[in-house]
């Protein structure tokens, strides 16, 4: 049986971009079982396509194919590659800092950069700026259905070599410690931290304790309150802030049944500093 093939781009779905990777896939193979992660990455946010394939991929099976394209570098010199991760998954991307948190948090065996001219849909012709349906979901439909063999397919190069996004680990600085905002939890407008649950425990905090919580966009204070860590969003009253830990199990804040982003103007990324300190 084919492994899943698992789609995640910026296209939206306002037009038949996503459809036409699927018909690629299935013209590749009819039977391959194709599912989306998603297709609302903001245009050319490489960034956040990082974030949601970290968020993901650790719920998936051995053998799973994802297909990343965000990819304001189409038709450039960036290379295209297969990542195997440490748990035997493939991701197929442009080389452009998609693999940044897999990297990093998930971990990556093996790198391998395929040939683009050579592994085009042959009907393509011409055209040099689809690449997600042209490149990557027919290769991410020919390694799913086992017609390519990532062992021989393409030429291994360090996985070091890759290109990665800048990251800001988070820390302990004494009474307190300091994270960056890695992404939104973006229907709610909640902020998801890279501070992971043991160092926010390192400041020996349990539900109900109140925190001062810090949010800087570089040198600029953007928020400034005290806020309680609880268990879920209805442990306070509607339009209150909270702390919790999120699905990941890194620390999240939140407005009950409110957007905090939207509140406050909050962005992402390693200029968006944030700090919690207990009182």
């Amino acid at each position: 049986m084919s492994n899943a093939l698992v789609f995640q781009t910026d296209f939206g779905l306002g037009d038949g971009a996503v459809s036409a990777m699927y018909g690629v896939a299935n013209t590749v193979d009819p039977n391959l079982r194709i599912f989306d992660l998603t297709h609302d990455i903001p245009q050319y946010n490489i960034w956040e396509a990082s974030y949601r394939l970290r968020q993901t991929i650790n719920y998936w099976p051995e053998g799973t194919v994802f297909v990343s394209v965000v990819d304001p570098g189409v038709g450039s010199t960036r290379r295209s590659v297969i990542a195997k991760t440490s748990r035997n998954q493939f991701i197929i991307t442009p080389d452009n800092g998609t693999l940044t948190h897999i990297k990093k948090v998930a971990g990556i065996k093996a790198v391998h950069v395929f040939d683009e001219k050579a592994n085009k849909l042959p009907s393509a012709g011409e055209s040099y700026t689809f690449y997600g349906r042209d490149i990557y979901a027919y290769t991410g439909a020919r390694l799913a259905a086992g017609l390519i063999d990532f062992d021989v397919f393409g030429e291994a190069v360090p996985v070091e070599s890759i290109v990665e996004l800048p990251v800001i680990p988070a820390y302990r600085d004494g009474e307190r410690v300091v994270g960056m905002i890695d992404v939104l939890d973006v229907r709610f407008g909640n902020l998801w931290t890279n501070i992971d649950h043991n160092l926010f425990h390192a400041l020996d905090v349990t539900h109900g304790d109140r925190l001062e919580v810090t949010i800087r966009n570089d040198t600029r204070n953007v928020y400034k309150n005290t806020v309680v860590f609880a268990r879920s969003f209805a442990a306070v009253a509607i339009g209150e802030p909270v702390i919790y830990i999120n699905s990941l199990e890194n620390v999240g804040v939140a407005i009950n049944q409110g957007s905090f982003a939207k509140a406050y103007t909050i962005g992402t990324g390693s200029n968006w500093h944030i700090a919690f300190q207990k009182l």
